[in-house]
């Protein structure tokens, strides 16, 4: 039993070992944040809300039934339903009813209604996708950063071990009498910058983990660690079209215009349910009621001697009888209760039908709104394509600017590798000082960074322009 709780406890570690050990793809990231995101997740819930008023105007093709039961007691000075004499008693009443309504026309509210419905439904479905495209990019953007970060501390740290070697070797060359001991003290503030500069390599390292973590949802930041791999550049077959073939592509397939256009339908279906008020509105109805009391029934009649002049007409809840002039009635059980159901029952149904004559204006200030927001969405629409148009010339200039920089920067830095080799011989044979070869070291690690950088924001910034040519999330390639 104890090797088995042993056993039990090693498998329990090992997997939060691993779990904790696991290291996210891009494309990881990327479906953990379609499906966890806090704003993709709200927008699923609009799209739960169209699904409902989509619901409620099928709805209004259906009748509307309600039932109602009501059961009473009255206490006091009442009238008795049988003798019509005020006295002190305890009567109770029971009705119960159903009714049904269902409407015939209403000036075609009920299908403009349907049809705004699923344009809404359609709208919130393209807001989503929408949504989705930009936390993947955001989400792609935040992890080339922490590739970027990542790759630039390892230039560092490269370059702090090649400072390390060439510190043994100045210290040899001064113990040679070849090189000044003041060499050996500026390789050494050197490394204690290289240092310094990799503890903030590092910080930033651990910051872009954390802005990435967030964006996923992800709150364990301390083991959360992405896979370290380069990305090459490759498939910038896109630019080879134009730029205003990329436009006309991305007003087809973009979803701020297909949400622009929508939101203009849905503008123009509410002037027609406006106009529908116009019209009049014909419903039909049924109406069932029966009701019981426990009062008792008229069973006879006597004479009554003391009132010789007084005739009593009474209607009894079960049935009506004519009390003859100088009797008094005589009152039995009630009738059961079923069967006083079944004799007070009765139905009604018909039709019903209202024309607007005039409501003070409303209806036709509410077709003007309507028609005024048409025009908006209209103005809407067209800025949609507008913004559309700039954004594409923006994303698609900038990715043509970004590799251009990425090549130059390739030249910089081959040229600067040179150069810094070239400082390295002549640093060993004492042909140069530890000052000149610190500063050619120095600027080609800068060079490289940059390299590094140019190509992250080359990658990024060209599947932006895939993404506006009309390439879908998750089937962007990085």
């Amino acid at each position: 039993m104890k090797n088995f709780n042993l056993i039990a406890i090693l498998l329990l570690f090992c997997s939060k070992v691993n779990a904790q050990e696991k290291e996210w793809t891009l494309q990881e990231c990327v479906n953990y944040a379609l499906e966890n995101n806090i704003q993709v997740k709200q927008s699923e819930l609009d799209l739960e809300v169209s699904d409902i008023e989509k619901k409620d105007a099928i709805g209004n093709f259906i009748p509307s039934v309600n039932a109602q039961a009501s059961n009473s007691w009255n206490t006091g000075l009442t009238q008795n339903v049988t003798t019509g004499i005020l006295q002190n008693q305890t009567v109770r009443n029971f009705s119960a009813g159903i009714s049904a309504g269902l409407t015939l026309f209403d000036g075609l509210r009920n299908f403009k209604q349907l049809q705004r419905a699923r344009i809404s439904r359609l709208s919130n479905e393209y807001a989503l996708d929408k949504m989705k495209d930009d936390i993947a990019l955001f989400v792609a953007d935040s992890y080339l950063q922490v590739l970027f970060n990542k790759q630039s501390l390892e230039v560092l740290r490269a370059q702090n071990e090649v400072t390390q070697e060439q510190l043994e070797r100045t210290q040899d060359l001064v113990e040679a009498g070849v090189l000044p001991e003041g060499d050996v003290l500026e390789i050494k503030a050197t490394m204690a910058d290289e240092r310094q500069r990799m503890i903030l390599a590092e910080n930033q390292i651990q910051i872009s983990l954390i802005s990435l973590a967030q964006i996923l949802g992800i709150q364990d930041y301390q083991n959360f660690d992405i896979v370290d791999r380069d990305y090459d550049v490759f498939g910038n077959e896109i630019l080879e079209n134009t730029v205003y073939d990329v436009i006309e592509r991305a007003k087809e397939e973009r979803s701020e215009i297909k949400i622009a256009e929508t939101n203009m339908e849905l503008a123009e279906k509410d002037v027609e349910l406006a106009k529908g008020a116009y019209l009049p509105t014909l419903g039909a109805f049924f109406n069932y009621n029966t009701r019981e009391t426990g009062q008792g029934r008229i069973i006879g009649a006597t004479l009554d001697p003391d009132e010789p002049t007084r005739q009593i007409g009474v209607v009894q809840e079960t049935e009506a009888i004519v009390i003859a002039p100088n009797t008094i009635p005589t009152l039995g059980s009630p009738l059961p209760f079923f069967d006083q159901l079944y004799r007070n029952d009765g139905i009604s149904y018909g039709v019903q039908l209202s024309v607007p004559i005039l409501n003070g204006f409303a209806t036709r200030n509410q077709v003007k709104r309507n028609e005024i927001n048409v025009k908006r969405a209209e103005y809407q629409l067209e800025q949609a394509e507008l913004d559309l148009e700039a954004n594409v010339y923006q994303a698609y200039t900038d990715a043509r600017g970004a590799f251009e920089a990425y090549e130059a920067a390739l030249v910089a830095s081959e040229a600067q590798e040179k150069a810094y080799e070239y400082a390295t011989e002549r640093y060993d044979v004492g042909l140069t000082n530890a000052f000149d070869f610190s500063q050619a070291k120095i600027r080609y690690e800068n060079t490289q960074r940059e390299a590094l950088r140019a190509k992250y924001d080359y990658i990024f910034k060209l599947k932006v322009v895939e993404l506006y040519f009309g390439i879908p999330v998750r089937d962007l390639k990085f």
